[in-house]
């Protein structure tokens, strides 16, 4: 094999793993900005996963780097899991921070009423 063509399918074989690796330090930035409640920033890069994502598994994972594959998947799994728990919690600061805000008003509009019969 000339040495072209042997880098050409060294080149080959090694991109899911460089796409992989690309979409693990994304995946962990994602974390990183969602501990932040940077979720508008989060929701981009997922963008960007997906494209990677797409990318990395069009091509054929060699049986030699499957292991590898497997724990980077499981490390982006648990990154991901993480990211979930982290925007539920968002969510429920949402949903009591919306109540508050709705009982300081009725609270606020009722001392108003009050103020306007004096």
């Amino acid at each position: 094999m000339d040495k072209k063509l042997a880098a050409q399918t060294e080149t080959a074989t090694n991109e899911p793993a460089k796409l992989l690796a690309a979409i693990v330090l994304l995946t962990q930035e994602m974390l990183d900005l969602a501990q932040t409640d940077h979720w508008d920033e989060v929701t981009s890069r997922e963008k960007q996963r997906q494209t990677l994502l797409s990318d990395c598994f069009a091509h054929p994972i060699p049986d030699a780097q499957s292991h590898l594959f497997s724990e980077a998947l499981a490390a982006m799994l648990a990154m991901n899991e993480e990211m979930i728990g982290l925007l539920e919690t968002a969510k429920e600061n949402v949903a009591i921070k919306r109540t508050d805000q709705r009982y300081k008003k009725r609270s606020l509009g009722h001392y108003l009423d009050i103020e306007e019969s004096h």
